[in-house]
């Protein structure tokens, strides 16, 4: 990794250390929001009450982001029939272009909605200083876990296990 990478993603990781930056602690409530999709659809958060729920705060110059991109789209495949629902929140407003974007979902091969924070709207609302971070909400919209900074496969799957309907 370029030296000038390590430092943005070093720096990134230290500013994310506190869980007390983000908006969203486990116990309150999700704070909604409404968002267009890659697609070009708008796509909103209450829409999925009854549904566990990820809302995942991503770039796509983001390291850490590119690392763990496979875990969600192979955690998502997996847990499809326990219905729940990702949501790839994508800071556009930070990004070169939408094209970028889509080239990374491509990439990727993102199943799940790639949403575009054009202008940082939801990103400020969360109180975000970063990005990864994973919100995770279960079915009655109550946030369970956020998770700031990398994730790994054993912390996915135990945020996932905190929101997975009974």
């Amino acid at each position: 990794m370029p030296r000038a990478r390590r430092w943005l993603a070093l720096g990134a990781a230290l500013t994310l250390a506190s869980p007390a930056l983000a908006a969203q602690t486990p116990g309150s409530p999700e704070l909604d929001f409404t968002l267009r999709t890659l697609a070009g659809d708008s796509v909103r958060l209450s829409a999925f009450t009854g549904h566990p729920v990820v809302v995942y705060f991503w770039g796509t110059w983001c390291p850490p982001c590119r690392d763990e991109m496979p875990l969600l789209v192979a955690a998502y495949a997996t847990q499809r029939d326990s219905d729940i629902v990702v949501l790839a929140v994508d800071g556009r407003d930070q990004e070169s272009s939408t094209r970028a974007v889509r080239e990374f979902a491509t990439e990727f091969h993102i199943p799940f909605p790639v949403l575009l924070d054009e202008k940082g709207r939801v990103r400020k609302q969360y109180k975000l200083r970063g990005v990864p971070t994973a919100v995770f909400i279960d079915a009655d919209g109550t946030v369970r876990a956020v998770n700031i900074g990398p994730l790994n496969e054993a912390s996915l799957q135990q945020h996932l296990g905190e929101i997975r309907s009974p």
